[in-house]
């Protein structure tokens, strides 16, 4: 059994770890209203461009003129998975969960016989993969340090990505991340962003109209596709950011709930113990007063 000097010291210790667990939980609900406003209003403009491209890509008819991106290289033999998780843990599920959706089309894929190339955006995703996918991990991005990320962070990984796609380098790009739902649900998400995919079902109706475009639709979605790539990896890194800071929240809260809890029975524990002490030796000075 633990001495009355090991328990009191246990005891502090989990109060210290308990303040800076509630400490976390505070900051984190902080950052979370500005990142969930963010994320939200990316919403509406990825979905709207994501609207405009998919009536422009419906109207072609002829695919040979498509451009690249929307029609594809023709092969799916060699694919890019792009895993954007968070520079930091603490956070739950958060980190693993992105990472093992990705881990499971990796090996899907690997199964039947296609190539896979995996690029990181986050620290943690990187950390995690890399135990399954060592070959096949490129060279991470990470914006540790940043306070807020941007657009430009989200056109630099789309340049990269657009570089490697013109250098013949993959055939598919899919981009995994979390889509923020609320404190408690993140849904690790998977999206393919080359060639373009077009879900009517997630994108707003354009009214029903139909659409004359100056200059012509080809013109416009080779400017548009490449700026639309940009726009899906910041709507990623804003929904990460968000359910990044919801799931640390829930996180460090239950973990304050388990150290008070914790703290609790240890208290009970040496109070008992103290209670025993005292009690023997009260019988060792009695019985020593009854001996004389």
């Amino acid at each position: 059994m633990a001495s009355l000097k090991e328990l009191r010291n246990r005891i502090a210790s989990v109060q210290a770890t308990q303040k800076i667990t509630r400490a976390m939980q505070m900051v984190a609900a902080s950052k979370l209203r500005r990142a969930q406003e963010a994320a939200e209003a990316a919403r509406p403009y990825a979905d709207r461009m994501g609207a405009v491209l998919g009536n422009l890509a419906a109207s072609i008819n002829d695919v040979e003129t498509a451009p690249k991106l929307l029609a594809g290289t023709g092969s799916d033999k060699r694919h890019l998975l792009i895993v954007a998780t968070a520079e930091r843990g603490l956070c739950g599920g958060f980190n693993s969960s992105i990472a093992r959706l990705a881990r499971e089309d990796a090996q899907k894929l690997m199964a039947d016989g296609k190539q896979v190339q995996i690029l990181c955006v986050g620290r943690k995703g990187h950390d995690v993969l890399k135990r399954y996918f060592d070959k096949e991990l490129l060279e991470p991005v990470s914006y540790q340090g940043l306070k807020s990320i941007g657009f430009d962070q989200a056109q630099e990984v789309a340049g990269r990505i657009l570089d490697d796609f013109t250098a013949d380098g993959f055939d598919i790009c899919t981009l995994y991340y979390s889509k923020f739902e609320n404190v408690i649900s993140q849904v690790p998400t998977g999206l393919q962003i080359i060639p373009a995919r077009f879900d009517d079902s997630q994108t707003p109706e354009l009214g029903g109209a139909a659409y004359d475009y100056e200059p012509e639709e080809n013109d416009i979605l080779d400017a548009l596709l490449p700026r639309n790539i940009a726009v899906q990896i910041l709507r990623a890194l804003l929904e990460n950011a968000a359910s990044e800071q919801g799931a640390r929240m829930t996180a460090m809260d239950n973990a304050t709930r388990n150290a008070g809890e914790m703290i609790e029975s240890l208290s009970i524990t040496y109070n008992r113990s103290r209670q025993a002490q005292i009690t023997k030796e009260l019988i060792e000075i009695i019985s020593g007063a009854e001996a004389l």
